[in-house]
């Protein structure tokens, strides 16, 4: 469901992709790759698609390049198959960050970034505002924000993973009914894809 044409395209002239393009580059031995030079260095090298798509998660952008299916030029035997399509692509956008490695992902960043805020303000109660009589509450607090933090953060991986799942079940789900679509001659893969994303123009 990911446009490789709309990726090649991307990765040579979006500025968010300079990283990629620039590993791209190293691969070839030359600057200034066409759109053709990077979409059969994409094809033998897996890995610049995977950064690629990894980027877009990070950022909030979809890796899938479709969107709702017109059911006006659908046959009526293959109506509620499109509305099954067009339902599983809004649940799987809306649900995508949560294919990223939880490792990986803000949540994490966020509980850490928290946890250092209350550390710092722990050793500020205590070493600036003379509070030492009151160390043992202090850290006492402290420690408890850690339990909360780290209970959290178990919890939002288990939303990782359920929704994760979910994910990757909807696509192959999705993508069988966009084969058959198309054996059938209903959609054509080529017209159906998004040829840019609004977010970069």
């Amino acid at each position: 469901m990911i446009n490789l044409k709309r990726v090649a395209k991307e990765i040579k002239e979006v500025g968010l992709y300079n990283l990629i393009l620039q590993d791209a580059e190293k691969i070839a031995g030359k600057n200034r790759l066409s759109v053709e030079e990077i979409l059969k260095i994409m094809e033998e090298n897996p890995e610049i698609l995977e950064e690629y798509k990894q980027l877009n998660v990070e950022y909030n952008l979809s890796n899938i390049h479709i969107d709702k299916i017109d059911k006006s030029s659908i046959s009526d035997a293959y109506q509620k198959k499109v509305e099954k399509i067009n339902k599983n692509l809004a649940k799987m956008k809306e649900i995508e960050k949560y294919t990223l490695d939880f490792e990986h992902s803000s949540v994490l960043v966020i509980i850490f970034s928290i946890e250092f805020f209350v550390l710092f303000s722990v050793q500020y109660f205590i070493v600036l505002l003379d509070l030492k009589e009151w160390q043992l509450w202090i850290y006492g607090v402290f420690a408890s924000s850690i339990l909360f933090a780290w209970l959290y953060a178990k919890k939002q991986k288990k939303l990782f993973d359920k929704n994760s799942k979910i994910f990757y079940k909807l696509y192959d789900e999705t993508k069988t009914l966009l084969d058959e679509l198309e054996r059938e001659k209903e959609i054509c893969r080529d017209e159906i894809y998004e040829e840019e994303n609004e977010e970069h123009v």
